[in-house]
């Protein structure tokens, strides 16, 4: 799709970043977008309801890449060392993007452990995009922002890389109040649709919830 063109939903033709590199100590470690609930990895569930959304997905997440094989997805690393968190995982994509998807204005950017993710989510971000002239746009449910879960104006990728490097600022909530907010916000019933798995309990719950997501 050219950069030119929109999407049915009628916004711009928007790349997505599944944020897979976390590190998720609180279950022990290991990759937490692979784990099962209901016999399907988080991420694959991610990437179902994404896909749809958004015009190509890669994936951000450091080591062996051939680990995301099955997925059929570039694997890009951070380009910060020393696991500088979420908002090194956005410039990689942003970056990427950049270099990769020339004219592309807006990139959308996810955790990769989020399994029930909303399917009008980019289209829903846009709008609030649009009505409020904002650089970057993130998802709420239940009061709660999701500041990893946002459209983010491609140019923001030189004030990530200073913040990280210049700063050492790796705080993402307060890191976009420096810019144009906006928000758009869900409903957290009958379930939230950002809910992800932290811990290894979580997995449970989250098993719960997929068969009121339709399995």
């Amino acid at each position: 799709m050219s950069p030119d063109r929109t999407i049915e939903d009628g916004y711009p033709a928007t790349p997505g970043v599944l944020l897979a590199g976390g590190l998720a100590r609180r279950m022990g470690g290991g990759d937490k977008p692979m784990r099962l609930i209901a016999g399907r990895t988080i991420l694959a569930r991610a990437i179902e309801r994404l896909a749809p959304q958004c015009d190509g997905l890669i994936l951000n997440a450091n080591g062996d890449p051939a680990r995301f094989a099955a997925f059929g997805l570039p694997v890009v690393p951070d380009s910060v060392e020393g696991f500088a968190g979420p908002l090194a995982g956005i410039l990689a994509g942003l970056d990427w993007v950049a270099e990769n998807r020339p004219g592309m204005r807006y990139v959308f950017t996810s955790a990769g452990d989020c399994p029930f993710l909303p399917r009008d989510l980019v289209a829903r971000l846009h709008q609030a995009r649009r009505e409020n002239d904002a650089e970057v746009t993130v998802a709420v449910s239940g009061g709660q922002m999701h500041p990893i879960i946002a459209i983010w104006d491609i140019e923001l990728r030189h004030a990530i890389r200073h913040a990280l490097t210049v700063e050492d600022f790796r705080k993402v909530h307060a890191f976009v109040r420096r810019f144009r907010l906006a928000q758009a916000s869900w409903p957290t019933e009958p379930l939230d649709p950002f809910f992800n798995a932290n811990e290894a309990t979580d997995l449970e719950e989250a098993t719960r919830l997929a068969a009121l997501d339709g399995g």
